[in-house]
């Protein structure tokens, strides 16, 4: 059987989906701020403002005790002046951003108009109609500042989001960022655009969520910069094999991530779904290089002198690939390659597709009671048909659980090879389609079935095939939810 190739192709990235608001980030320092009354709920949002370093005009004739309290307290940053008397019209010119805590809809609509006619943004608060900004749950490492918005729809999710960011984000994290806000005009003058600068910081990063910077952090950092200033350009870049998993995003590792956002160029196969292409670096380029069995696929050459060519006009280039690299991913041949030509090589793995069986179907593969060991077989070869040269003798062992890889048009003659050479044909067998996709689908059958069967699902879904006892138990509770 001939198969066409095709040459690499590279394709855009995902379009942003919809936004239900643009976040967007006001920088109020030094400048004029408006709040109109005198309630908790405006204490609140004065407190905000002046934490930014605005200088909050505070609008009432009366406050309460939280907002005397804070008054009298001050503000860690900016500043508070007081006008005890309702608010007018032309309080509001001028101002950067305008707050009221309206005690109706009539005030509401008076306040928006009077900030529409002196363009100024306005949020009343609790009265989303009247509103042309919402403020959502923050998480405050200053200079690092996260927003989090549910548009309204549900607060007390945000403030849940914001909780688990917490705890993901050290307090440390500050002091990182202010060492790297004291540093950067040395990195702009000191290291060119591209490769260069983003080494440093990509470098700065790593350290940041270790512990607090000490003196010798400090020290080392700018040692870095001049370390990288004198290399110049890097004239060589690198390759990452990174494991993507068998599908869904959820399964990537964070050293994945994080490759994937550190990439210039992405060479991603067909398998790789576009939720895991979606976590890369937005301006990295992606490449199609995709090879599927049965279907025109670029050619491994034609891959490996791109990666290489890549490279060697230093870029940071991801080979991203379907499930493990080092499981029948071909990483063999393109690192031989990489190394050849003095290109260095790192590999991230990612969960084979056995692996994401085995949690599909709530199996241990190397069940104590049912297997001794567990191996990973191909069931095809380049030229499309059975590997000549498999030891079926040594495959139909009853004590071992076999994974066939890419089995879907040999899955018949498997089952008839393992029988002649004395498995039995009751030998339980769980078979995936696209394990660890939307689309997934999960049966258990048995040998003699499997022989009897073509497995060529609609739509080319990858396809797996587990043999031996350990798919017992699943394959009995099959037959009985078919009967």
């Amino acid at each position: 059987m001939h198969i066409a190739s095709r040459q690499p192709s590279e394709q855009s990235p995902t379009r942003m989906a919809p936004l239900a608001v643009l976040p967007v980030f006001f920088d109020l320092s030094g400048k004029r701020a408006v709040v109109v009354g005198g309630t908790a709920a405006a204490a609140w949002k004065a407190e905000l403002l002046a934490a930014s370093g605005a200088v909050v005009h505070v609008h009432a004739e009366t406050f309460c005790d939280t907002f005397e309290h804070l008054l009298r307290e001050g503000a860690s940053a900016g500043s508070f002046i007081l006008h005890r008397r309702p608010w007018e019209r032309d309080d509001l010119l001028d101002a950067a951003i305008a707050i009221c805590d309206a005690e109706d809809d009539g005030e509401a609509a008076s306040f928006l108009d009077a900030a529409q006619s002196a363009g100024v943004p306005a949020n009343v608060i609790d009265r989303p109609r009247f509103c042309q900004f919402q403020f959502g749950a923050i998480v405050n490492r200053s200079p690092v500042v996260v927003g989090v918005s549910t548009a309204g729809a549900a607060p007390v999710l945000g403030q849940a989001i914001r909780r688990r960011i917490e705890t993901l984000l050290p307090p440390f994290l500050s002091a990182w960022a202010e060492l790297a806000a004291g540093v950067r005009a040395t990195v702009m003058q000191r290291l060119a655009p591209g490769t260069p600068r983003r080494a440093f910081w990509e470098a700065f990063v790593d350290r940041a969520f270790r512990a607090a910077p000490t003196e010798h952090d400090i020290e080392g950092v700018a040692r870095e910069v001049e370390q990288i200033a004198g290399a110049g350009q890097a004239s060589v870049g690198t390759v990452v094999l990174v494991g993507a998993g068998p599908g869904d995003a959820e399964f990537l590792t964070l050293k994945a991530v994080r490759a994937l956002q550190a990439a210039d160029v992405i060479l991603f196969d067909d398998l790789v779904s576009d939720d895991v292409l979606e976590l890369a670096r937005r301006e990295a380029k992606r490449i199609l290089v995709g090879k599927r069995g049965g279907r025109a696929s670029c050619r491994q050459d034609d891959i490996n002198a791109l990666m290489l060519k890549l490279a060697r006009e230093g870029k940071r280039v991801v080979r991203l690939k379907s499930g493990d690299p080092m499981i029948f991913g071909r990483a063999g041949e393109e690192i031989a390659e990489l190394q050849a030509h003095g290109i260095a090589i790192d590999v991230v793995p990612g969960i084979t597709a056995a692996s994401a069986m085995a949690a599909a179907l709530g199996t241990s593969l190397t069940h104590r009671d049912r297997a001794r060991s567990v191996r990973f077989v191909t069931g095809h070869s380049r030229h499309g048909g059975l590997p000549g040269d498999l030891d079926w003798r040594a495959l139909a062992d009853p004590s071992a659980t076999t994974i066939f890889y890419m089995g879907g048009r040999t899955g018949g003659e498997i089952a008839k090879r393992l029988i002649d050479f004395g498995l039995v044909p009751e030998t339980p067998v769980a078979i995936a389609f696209a394990v660890g996709r939307p689309e997934q689908s999960l049966i258990t059958i048995d040998l003699a079935r499997l022989a009897s069967e073509d497995l060529v699902p609609v739509g080319g879904s990858p396809v797996l095939i587990g043999i031996g006892r350990v798919f017992r138990e699943r394959a009995i509770t099959g037959m009985a939810n078919a009967a």
